[in-house]
């Protein structure tokens, strides 16, 4: 077991919250003596299982964006910029058939409003070809394309003029994700507005928060003034009270225009959703839920799907937010292994919303492969309890496929099934890249 290491101020994505082919893998994953058959038995025909990545962090270059000004102004929080990334802007071929090679059926993937729309009002046909081309060969291999509109990421543009902020900011997204869609939406299999749209409720939760406050407003006023604008604002560090409001409007708008079409395929958001654990008397966990969720879990009632992505849980007693308990054993990323969160939080996803639900994103910062495994065999045993008890889950979508650009800690932790050499490109899968996919295939294989 890996020995815990010292906890770390929670910033990147996950942070901030906080192997062998065949039927022995499907079989491996029971939570209980007996439990294997009937899971199998469970699983919803047509189940996606998959990987999900990001655009920013992967494709590289990304220069039109926020995130790339804010990654090389002075001061940054971002210990290393993204630069090429993992190169899947050019080699998006290579990792959809390794992909499929591994025994998967659906990516999830981010179309990058950065490079479509480099420019207000300016949009690129090549970008546009370039997304259709990747989701066209997502459909060659047999991958079902899971469209994400914005994954935190805004073009530096907007940013500049307010980002979410702006009133005009719901129109402006949802001009966007109409004209994305009028070219890509018939080749889309399912499709997020926004990428864990309660983000930064989540991180103003977290008593760290106050920390980093500071640093994060010198970083924003560094990029407002080598934008030539007197402000700057990040979906990742939002200013809740001016934007939280803007960007319900605009995930509203945008899904009436992904709904319009073309294309005939679930719409949804994805949250951030930790498995909140109430301590003792009084505790707050309610409370806690209600202040990391805010207004999205209404949302995602209304939508076609939710998405579900879970990492660990967050205890809370009567004084709120607790620290990890001692002895416990952390990730890489300094926060709790605790692949059972995923059962509690599909759990609480299907009683909150009552929609569909698709697990967009799971995993685990390690550099120890083997407890990447035990965390896929956990998580996943206790996914399959809620599908065995009735619970509407369409899909495990695991993160990542490659390590990658883990935002603010650059490349220093991975969570990939695949590792990627930085000077190289070339790809290595891990055996747990093997192990999950063997899960797959023999789901598929068993026709269940």
């Amino acid at each position: 077991m890996t020995k815990p290491v010292a906890e770390q101020t929670d910033l990147s994505r996950r942070t901030l919250v906080t192997a062998g082919l065949g039927l022995a893998a499907a079989s491996s994953i029971a939570a209980a003596p007996g439990r294997a058959t009937a899971a199998r038995k469970t699983l919803p025909n047509g189940f996606w299982w998959g990987t999900a990545t990001a655009a920013h962090q992967i494709e590289g270059n990304n220069t039109n964006s926020d995130f790339w000004l804010a990654e090389n102004v002075k001061p940054t929080l971002f210990q290393e910029p993204s630069l090429d990334a993992c190169d899947s802007y050019h080699r998006y071929g290579e990792d959809i058939a390794l992909a499929a090679k591994l025994g998967f059926n659906a990516h999830r993937f981010g179309i990058e409003w950065a490079r479509i729309e480099p420019e207000p009002g300016k949009f690129s046909a090549a970008a546009l070809d370039h997304y259709q081309r990747v989701m066209e060969a997502c459909h060659a291999k047999g991958l079902a394309p899971v469209i994400t509109f914005s994954h935190w990421t805004v073009p530096r543009w907007f940013a500049a003029m307010g980002g979410f902020e702006h009133p005009d900011s719901p129109a402006l997204f949802a001009r966007f994700a109409e004209r994305a869609t009028a070219k890509l939406g018939p080749l889309m299999a399912a499709a997020s507005t926004f990428n864990e749209a309660n983000i930064a409720r989540l991180i103003q939760a977290r008593p760290e928060s106050k920390l980093i406050g500071p640093a994060v407003r010198a970083m924003l006023a560094a990029c407002a003034k080598a934008s030539g604008s007197d402000r700057f604002a990040s979906v990742l560090f939002a200013d809740l009270a001016k934007s939280e409001a803007n960007q319900v409007a605009a995930h509203e708008q945008a899904f009436q225009a992904i709904k319009a079409g073309p294309g005939n395929f679930p719409v949804g958001v994805t949250i951030s959703m930790q498995d909140v654990q109430g301590v003792g008397e009084g505790h707050r966990a309610t409370e806690i839920e209600d202040q990391i969720y805010g207004p999205w879990i209404a949302q995602a009632a209304k939508a076609d799907f939710v998405g579900v992505q879970t990492y660990t849980r967050i205890r809370v007693d009567a004084n709120g937010i607790m620290p990890t308990p001692k002895g416990a054993e952390l990730t890489a990323a300094g926060y709790e292994f605790y692949p059972e969160a995923l059962g509690a939080t599909i759990r609480y996803a299907a009683r909150k919303t009552g929609r569909p639900i698709y697990v967009t994103e799971n995993g685990i910062g390690t550099d120890d492969d083997t407890r990447r495994i035990a965390y896929i065999d956990r998580a996943v045993a206790s996914m399959r309890a809620c599908i065995d008890d009735g619970i509407d889950v369409r899909g495990y979508l695991h993160w990542s496929l490659l390590d990658n650009y883990e935002w603010v800690f650059g490349y220093k932790q991975r969570f990939g099934l695949v590792a990627v050499d930085l000077k190289t490109f070339k790809r290595t899968p891990k055996p747990s890249a093997l192990h999950l996919g063997a899960m797959a295939r023999s789901s598929r294989r068993l026709g269940k």
